[in-house]
């Protein structure tokens, strides 16, 4: 039984070129992103869609030739239209209009729409022998969303960064899961789609200039997430701890243990426990079997050797080097057995 995260894929690359952009379309016209598309590649479309579910979203990541799409009324009245729709450009440029607005994403950059409002969009390459379009678009239901319908309208067709911030978080956030969807269990569907919502609208509000529009729990939540990237990006660093955490995040520490009360730990201690994660992870690997242990621990932020020893041992019950030792006992054991099974001569 596949107990990884509900993924389908469509590749028009199975299809005969004939049949590719009909296909295509056909596909299309079962999402609320109906709409009526132009493209110059139509005799040959070579085009995949990866479908993800994060229960409360679907995600979808594309990669097609450039194209110009229109949606109208007409359209919208043949599809299910209560939904919001953040698309993330990954490769070319895109254009999006609705509303009177307009707006241009270069590779990285959001822009969002209302499937229920009249849209153009296209999305080209940006050299003719270049890398085909893509894209992650997210829909996402009205009532998914804290925020009144009418205070988003001035973000419709904007362009709002994916590569600092929130948004930087929330990029990762999506490209990491589409990308790698078979690390994630299809049990953990509905909480990575609430993470998602939390970071989608955090990202709007703050794009609205106005803290206000996002519901205090929302933007705890979300910088919850965000601490917890910084803390894994800067592991290595001996100098990480609450006040540098605080400082990077402009809170004070006091706010930052109060943010963390129903984490079910402390920031001190989710340091200490990721850092000593990435130890146990390293001091199992084979391939970094010539590095002494206290290089290994000073990779990962402890620069006294004892305290880190003393640490190992009470998060998992034995010393460093017990623990290296038997799993690099064990995989030679492996190697070994693997080695005569390969050496036995087939004919």
């Amino acid at each position: 039984m596949d107990t990884t995260l509900p993924r389908q894929v469509f590749d028009t690359e199975a299809l005969p070129p004939g049949e590719r952009f009909g296909c295509w379309l056909e596909m299309l016209a079962r999402t609320p992103g109906l709409m009526r598309v132009r493209t110059d590649h139509a005799d040959n479309f070579v085009a995949r869609a990866e479908f993800l579910d994060l229960g409360p979203m679907q995600v979808i990541r594309h990669r097609y030739p450039s194209l110009d799409g229109i949606r109208t009324r007409k359209l919208i009245q043949r599809s299910d239209a209560d939904c919001y729709v953040l698309a993330l450009t990954l490769t070319g440029t895109g254009v999006a209009d609705q509303d009177g607005q307009r707006g241009i994403c270069p590779p990285g950059d959001f822009t969002f729409y209302d499937c229920a409002r009249p849209q153009e969009l296209s999305h080209h390459t940006d050299t003719g022998d270049g890398p085909p379009a893509s894209s992650l678009v997210a829909f996402i239901p009205y009532d998914a969303l804290p925020l009144p319908h009418r205070r988003l309208t001035p973000l419709f067709a904007g362009r709002m960064s994916g590569s600092a911030g929130v948004g930087g978080l929330l990029a990762d956030f999506l490209v990491r899961l589409t990308s790698r969807p078979e690390q994630y269990h299809a049990a953990d569907a509905e909480r990575l789609g609430g993470i998602g919502l939390d970071l989608v609208a955090t990202l709007l509000g703050r794009n609205l200039v106005s803290e206000d529009a996002v519901p205090t729990e929302i933007r705890r939540r979300a910088l919850v997430v965000q601490v917890r990237a910084y803390v894994q990006q800067h592991l290595g660093d001996a100098t990480l701890d609450p006040g540098t955490i605080a400082d990077a995040h402009h809170v004070s520490v006091r706010s930052l243990h109060r943010l963390f009360e129903d984490e079910e730990t402390t920031v001190a201690a989710y340091i200490r426990d990721e850092r000593l994660a990435r130890c146990r992870r390293d001091l199992a690997d084979p391939a970094l079997g010539d590095r002494s242990i206290q290089v290994i621990a000073a990779r990962w932020g402890f620069r006294d050797k004892a305290h880190f020893s003393r640490a190992f041992r009470a998060a998992y019950t034995e010393t460093p080097q017990a623990y290296r030792a038997r799993h690099l006992d064990r995989a030679r054991i492996v190697n070994t057995t693997a080695s005569a099974v390969n050496s036995t001569r087939t004919y």
